[in-house]
């Protein structure tokens, strides 16, 4: 064990009561935490994790106290973008959105692909991130 050199306190304690290391910083002991690593948030993950922080605050604090915030973030933007791959492949099978149209009438098929993300936006906010 080391010790501070002017107050003879040692560097680094450990509680047995809580489990806990601290390491002395200055006159005060500080508890040594880390940080868990959070998982990366796509767009529909954000989208969540403001809505949470926005419309139900009382829940986030929570949350993100008891680490399951960024999980629970992570799950629902990995489902809705999975939902979303899906309905534009639907769409652009059913609608006709192929390299053919695409090269026939570019136009038409940016229209039909700008429609076909609009529907599968609006359906994966009616779905997923509207509920809760």
């Amino acid at each position: 064990m080391s010790h501070n050199g002017t107050n003879n306190l040692p560097l680094n304690i450990h509680d047995n009561s809580n489990g806990l290391d601290y390491t002395l910083h200055g006159d005060y002991y500080l508890p040594d935490l880390e940080v868990p690593p959070t998982p990366p948030l796509n767009r529909w993950g954000r989208m969540v994790f403001d809505r949470l922080q926005k419309q139900h605050p009382g829940r986030f604090a929570r949350m993100l106290l008891d680490g399951t915030l960024y999980p629970y973030c992570h799950d629902i933007g990995q489902q809705a973008q999975e939902r979303y791959d899906a309905l534009m492949q639907s769409y652009q099978r059913r609608w006709g959105i192929d390299e053919a149209l695409k090269s026939h009438d570019p136009m038409k098929w940016v229209g039909r692909m700008n429609l076909a993300r609009a529907e599968a936006e609006r359906s994966i906010f009616e779905e997923i991130l509207s509920p809760s």
